[in-house]
Formats: C-alpha cells, structure tokens, sequence
C-alpha cells in the first residue's frame, strides 16, 4: 500500500508560525507552532523553519508522502513568490521565500496573504465547498478579504488584489494602520471596535462595565462578553460596527456578485451579533437585483486548525492546476 499525500500549510505570523501537514481530505495529520521572531533576519527565520518542518515531517513519513507546500504571510505576493516589506516582521525589503522554502523542500511552493489562503481554505475544506463566486472577510487585528472568481483566487495585476479593509468608510474619518484616513478596517476589525467602544463611552452617559478598562486592556472579547450580558453600550458597538460592515460589503456585492460572504476571524466568533446588524445593513443597501441572494455565512474551517488548513489547500489547488 502506497504513502498517504499531504501538504505542508504555513501560516507566518507576527507573532508565531503554525506549520502542519494535512491530507486530501483536509485531517491535520500532525501541527506544530514555533515562535516567529519577528525581530530576526529572515534567513534565521526559515532556517529554523526548515529544521520544524524537516523534524515533522521525519515523525511521519513512513506513512506519508509530502506534494508541496503553501504559505499564508502578511504582504506575500503571489505572482512574484515573495513577502514584500511585511508589517510586524523586521525581514529587509523582499524576500525571495517560495525560492527559499523550494530549494530546501525540493517540491511545489505557492504563497499568498493569509486572508486568501483563508478564502481558498473555505473553498477546498469549509463552508464555500461547491461554491465558485465567493468573499471571503477576516475580522482579527485588523480586516482582510480573499476573492474566489470562477473557482480561483482574483489576484488582479501586481498580486495585491482585494484589498475590501482599505476601502473607505469616510475620507474624514479615524486614521487607520496603513496611514490613510477612514478604511473600512479601521472600523470593522477587533481594533475598530475597541475605537467605538472608546467613542461611545465619550458621548454616552449611559453606565457601562466596559469605564473601568482601559483602552490598553480592552479587548473586542471583552466588549463581546459585556454584549452577551446586555451591555447597552456594548451592544451599540456591535450594532455600529455591522452598519459600517454591512454598507461596504454592499459595495462588494456590486462589484463581484458572489454566491456568498463567508465572516471568519476573532471578532466572526460573536455570532449573531456580528452577523444580524451585517445582514441588515447590507441588505437595505443592496442595488436591487442583488437583495435576498446573498448568503452570509460564518467560517466552516475549525477553529484551532483553521490557518493551516487555509494554506494546505491553497497548495493543493496549485498542484491541481499544475496537473490540468
């Protein structure tokens, strides 16, 4: 009986990098987390990465065979096979990591930005299996997006494509990370809510558990659990933070008409009230041959696996289309 095939998932973080190899049918064999040292030089970085991967992958391979390998890390390009001056870690200007990871692995390496190897993980293992058009949005620390058209990844001309978290909510309004003024991310993002928990406090006199934490404590797990407790004023975070949500995924909608929205992230975990004020918003601004069509769905990747799920099938969608 012949070796079962895996792929190697990589999510690069700027604080740890989670490393695991899966199989066709999306079981984590086996997973391993290492620190990512942001402040080192790449190169220590993937020669520690090579070491991890080399010793997980001797643990298994009398009964696996790795394909290839698939990187999720901040400000990777596609087309070019490389990270690109990414935010968090101190690696200088471009680094050339499918070489890199290729010359040591000895097979296929394809990388991408972590929100579209999420989105390619929906497609191949979560809940937009069977889909073709699909958006996918990430709510951590800040807000990312990947675009499925036609079944594949929309990369667009340089490799940047889809970008939804710095599209504008109001050109006057809060300063986001990336140094322009009103993004999308700036707002609906586990920071974002953080910022109208801060606002509201300023011009609310309702109480609210939330005054007796600081802005350096707070926490959009802790706004959650204040909702779930019927907080008013966190409450209206979320209602605030779903208008603003729901009015740019209209835009989206316009833009690519996909069969469905998929939320997926730290701040998707608050359920519905996430989700309802989304659907409401989006829907009331919704052009009209648009309305009642879209679906909004949460992630159906599980959670602790979830990143290196997302790269292990984008690895797996490059060696399909090597094979055709």
């Amino acid at each position: 009986m012949g070796k079962i095939e895996v792929t190697l998932g990589v999510d690069i973080g700027g604080t740890n990098t989670v490393l695991g190899f899966v199989d066709r049918l999306g079981k984590v064999v086996v997973e391993k987390s290492m620190l990512t040292n942001a402040h080192e030089p790449a190169e220590i970085f993937f020669k520690r990465f090579h070491e991890n991967a080399d010793a997980l992958l001797n643990n298994i391979s009398a009964q696996y065979e790795m394909l290839g390998v698939g990187i999720g890390a901040p400000n990777a390009n596609y087309y070019r096979g490389t990270v690109e001056y990414p935010p968090n870690l101190l690696w200088k200007g471009v680094t050339k990591v499918v070489e890199i990871v290729k010359e040591h692995m000895k097979v296929p390496v394809v990388i991408t930005n972590d929100a579209n190897a999420a989105a390619m993980g929906e497609v191949v293992f979560g809940a937009a299996q069977g889909m073709k058009h699909v958006l996918v949005i990430t709510l951590g620390t800040g807000l990312g997006s990947g675009i499925i058209v036609d079944g594949k990844l929309l990369y667009g001309a340089d490799g940047f494509a889809g970008e939804v978290g710095h599209t504008i909510v109001d050109p006057n309004g809060r300063v986001c990370g990336c140094g322009n003024k009103g993004c999308l991310e700036a707002y609906a993002s586990s920071t974002g809510i953080c910022r109208t928990v801060q606002e509201l406090m300023s011009t609310r006199t309702a109480p609210s558990e939330l005054r007796n934490i600081t802005f350096e404590q707070l926490t959009s797990k802790m706004i959650y659990e204040s909702a779930r407790r019927g907080d008013q004023l966190a409450l209206e975070a979320f209602e605030f933070t779903g208008k603003i949500l729901g009015m740019k995924l209209a835009d989206s909608v316009a833009h690519l008409s996909p069969e469905a929205i998929i939320l997926f992230g730290g701040l998707a975990k608050a359920g519905d009230l996430i989700f309802k004020p989304t659907k409401q918003s989006m829907e009331e601004r919704l052009f009209k041959i648009f309305k009642n069509k879209v679906k909004l769905l949460p992630s159906g990747l599980p959670e602790g696996n979830s990143a290196v799920l997302g790269a292990s099938a984008l690895a797996w969608d490059e060696l399909l289309k090597q094979k055709n």
